[in-house]
């Protein structure tokens, strides 16, 4: 393969085959990457200097959780009362007052998978959030989440997205995708939903509608070749979204952490290299040129990781993260503040800009 073929087809935004992506990541230099990526950032941003951000808060509805991820920390099994929690509508009044005073406009609720929680208790809690909080965004559940709702309630998976919807669900994250390779997910994830229900659960919520995000979790037991596969997947299911249809707004890559997890009771270290990390968000950018936003996660990395993302196809730094439990419980530790959030953006060279989840600006 000519490897300055494939760079130059990626700068015209064509879609690259597999065995291209992979060619290139196997062939080219940081360096190389992260220029013809920040190309392309600038070709579907128009130039602009903006670096998006966001104020929200990620809130667990319960740790209670069937799936069993090898990765996850927070978790605790059915049977487990002793280390049980689930968020009171006390809690949540409470969260939603700070993350409001704050200037966030958003919640970002996820698991568990509880064995109990059908779509009666999704839909009321929503409706509460709602009636209370009229202003409040649900970013909330994800495909794992969905296909688990179905299965208790006996429903289809597009039924609980309607009924969701109803009942106050704003947009849908890309949760729970991991490596979208069927394999790579039985070992991680053993009782969620597989890849082939992941993309299908999502290309439903683009018939509906929802604007959301996918991500990827890597640097765990994957091979390079599924990263591109689980890049290219989510490429093509991009393309199937309906005409008018928001689809995947941003795509967020984000590195395993596995302090004190089963994965790293079997031998599975952590890859915290900032150098493949710079690596994936090019690659991402080239691949998925079908999709705006590159979402850098200086959340598990840190600062310096984000600002160098910037130069690699990034374009958007998410939240200050005001709480997150699942990733910090297995060793990530790095927060920021409003003020930093602004100051790390300036200090690479672009132009803050606040937003919302549907990547409309906020002032």
């Amino acid at each position: 393969m000519d490897t300055n073929l494939i760079l130059a087809k990626s700068e015209k935004l064509i879609p690259l085959t597999k065995e291209e992506a992979i060619h290139i990541y196997k062939n080219c230099s940081t360096e190389v990457l992260a220029s013809v990526a920040n190309r392309i950032r600038e070709k579907i941003k128009k130039g602009n200097s903006l670096v998006t951000w966001q104020i929200d808060r990620n809130v667990n509805i319960t740790n209670v959780c069937v799936s069993g991820c090898l990765f996850c920390n927070f978790h605790c099994k059915p049977h487990e009362h002793d280390k049980e929690k689930t968020t009171t509508l006390e809690e949540y009044r409470e969260k939603i007052k700070e993350t409001l005073e704050l200037g966030g406009d958003q919640l970002l609720l996820q698991g568990g998978m509880h064995p109990k929680f059908d779509i009666f208790y999704y839909e009321n809690l929503f409706r509460q959030l709602k009636a209370e909080f009229p202003n409040i965004k649900l970013h909330a559940l994800g495909p794992p989440e969905v296909s688990h709702i179905a299965k208790i309630s006996n429903l289809t998976s597009i039924e609980v997205l309607k009924r969701l919807i109803n009942a106050g669900l704003d947009s849908f994250p890309g949760a729970g995708a991991e490596i979208l390779v069927s394999d790579i997910r039985k070992k991680v994830s053993p009782n969620k939903c597989t890849a082939e229900q992941w993309i299908e659960i999502m290309h439903e919520a683009h018939e509906l509608g929802l604007a959301t995000s996918a991500t990827m979790m890597y640097g765990h037991i994957e091979s390079l070749e599924d990263r591109i596969e689980h890049l290219i997947k989510i490429r093509e299911l991009q393309a199937r979204k309906p005409k008018g249809s928001y689809g995947f707004l941003a795509f967020i890559p984000w590195v395993y952490c596995g302090k004190g997890t089963a994965l790293e009771a079997k031998g599975i270290k952590e890859n915290h290299s900032i150098i493949d990390y710079i690596r994936i968000i090019a690659m991402s950018r080239i691949v998925l040129t079908n999709i705006e936003n590159i979402q850098a996660s200086w959340l598990t990395l840190g600062k310096e990781a984000g600002q160098l993302s910037l130069h690699a196809g990034a374009n958007d730094l998410g939240s200050i993260m005001i709480e997150e439990n699942v990733v910090s419980s297995a060793g990530a530790s790095f927060k920021m503040g409003v003020e930093e959030m602004q100051q790390t953006i300036r200090d690479a060279g672009f132009t803050p800009q606040l937003r919302d989840q549907k990547y409309n600006f906020r002032d």
